[in-house]
């Protein structure tokens, strides 16, 4: 059966755009998988310490996937991804070349040592929060029971994010059309 799946993707070192691109592309390729939205780019400074060397400020966005993946699978290629494109994985919360999150797995709530769905902090950051909204500003986080619309209004102002303008193009090509999903 298939499942609606957001993942967060992030870069803040080298070339940002093409990092995002590449792992669009690659996700765009998983088997048992269509993308199916492709927020636009924002870019945002960075939640951890701003002194760390080689720290610049993050290209954010958000897909949407149809997937027959299970969250374990899925979590397991995105690792591969993030290591195909450079990941350091010594130091995940310094600078990196690209970053996924798996955000929400349909409704399902997962909490287990490797995996923690929805994930954890994405109320409070304004990076997913922004492109998510794009994708489903109607989404209702399964736990908190709030809209991604009620969630970005109530997110504080701090850190700065702004769309990046003009936006890149893309290798995998024109962004799939995102309609929000129609309120029952």
């Amino acid at each position: 059966m298939r499942e609606t799946v957001f993942i967060g993707f992030g870069s803040n070192v080298g070339n940002r755009v093409d990092f995002c691109d590449r792992a669009v592309t690659l996700l765009s390729l998983l088997p048992h998988s269509q993308l199916t939205g492709v927020s636009l780019l924002y870019e945002s400074e960075p939640v951890y310490d701003h002194a760390q060397p080689g720290t610049g400020w993050f290209l954010n966005g958000v897909v949407r996937l149809e997937t027959d993946l299970t969250p374990k699978s899925l979590l397991t290629v995105l690792r591969e991804i993030e290591r195909s494109l450079g990941r350091d994985e010594e130091n995940r919360s310094g600078p990196r070349t690209i970053d996924l999150d798996i955000l929400f797995y349909d409704q399902m709530v997962i909490d287990e040592p490797d995996l923690t769905v929805p994930h954890p902090r994405l109320h409070h950051r304004r990076f997913v929060l922004m492109p998510m909204s794009e994708l489903d500003p109607l989404w209702e986080h399964p736990t908190l029971h709030k809209s991604i619309s009620q969630l970005l209004a109530e997110v504080p102002d701090r850190p700065e994010v702004r769309l990046l303008f003009p936006q890149p193009s893309t290798r995998y090509g024109s962004r799939p059309s995102c309609s929000p999903r129609a309120e029952s």
